[in-house]
């Protein structure tokens, strides 16, 4: 008899109250390996709230989260992205005054085997660390179609670039799950197909993908599974095709898309 498979992320009735308003109330969805779930709906549905959860920069009032078989509910950013939950943020977040290189750089500091005093005495170790982050960094800005100068700033990429330094940040810290919070925001169509293309290949590297993202098009496209959400609820679940047929969703959000 072949064992139940585990999932890689469960979420169980988590609640997110700022005072009397309920951001997220009840939410609940499993996240196995490789997997692309899109997180839907409406503004202020509570999508990026839940996503501050996850990710720990909000602690839920209610509910549990548990990663890896453990429970993490509550743990700070840092403890979630040691245990392998990455994510980007719908506002850029790179480092403008450093070069493209050095953003993806920054972002392997809790996986490069390196501590203060062998950054401080340039020991073996440290150089050995700072040429692993280089060539990871490099690594994976080929993978995700970087090509202008990799020693430019940051600020001098066209907005697109800049996105994909963001994910190949995201990235380079090795996570086992990725939290993409609109990534084809500002986006052109072309833009679009490529992120299209690139969240399909992090998927068949095992990486786990779970996007807020707000273009339908894509997301029907990319998505294995849809979770859609409407002032803190869930209100359908399920494949594009089942979600895009959901009545509740017409209603909520796809039809006031398509009649806006």
């Amino acid at each position: 008899m072949t064992a139940p498979v585990e999932a890689l992320l469960v979420v169980e009735d988590l609640r997110l109250a700022f005072g009397g308003v309920k951001a997220v109330d009840g939410l609940g969805f499993r996240v196995m390996d490789g997997d692309i779930l899109s997180v839907i709906g409406p503004n202020g549905a509570g999508k990026t709230s839940a996503f501050n959860c996850i990710s720990g920069f909000y602690k839920p009032t209610g509910g549990r989260i548990t990663f890896l078989g453990q429970n993490v509910t509550g743990m700070r950013p840092s403890a979630m992205a040691a245990r392998g939950i990455s994510r980007t943020f719908q506002n850029l977040r790179l480092f403008g005054d450093l070069t493209v290189l050095d953003n993806v750089r920054a972002g392997m500091h809790l996986v490069i085997d390196q501590r203060f005093f062998d950054a401080i005495l340039r020991t073996p170790r440290y150089r050995r660390g700072e040429d692993e982050a280089t060539e990871k960094a490099h690594y994976w800005l080929d993978f995700v179609g970087v090509t202008a100068n990799r020693g430019a700033q940051a600020r001098n990429l066209p907005y697109g670039e800049q996105r994909r330094v963001e994910i190949a940040r995201a990235l380079a810290r090795g996570p086992r799950l990725l939290l993409l919070d609109e990534p084809a925001a500002g986006l052109n169509h072309t833009e679009k197909n490529q992120l299209l293309g690139l969240l399909r290949c992090i998927g068949d590297l095992g990486i786990a993908v779970v996007l807020i993202e707000h273009d339908m098009g894509l997301v029907m496209e990319v998505s294995h599974r849809v979770v859609v959400l409407n002032f803190g609820r869930e209100i359908a679940a399920g494949s594009p095709a089942e979600v895009r047929r959901d009545p509740a969703v017409v209603e909520a959000y796809l039809g006031a898309e398509e009649a806006s």
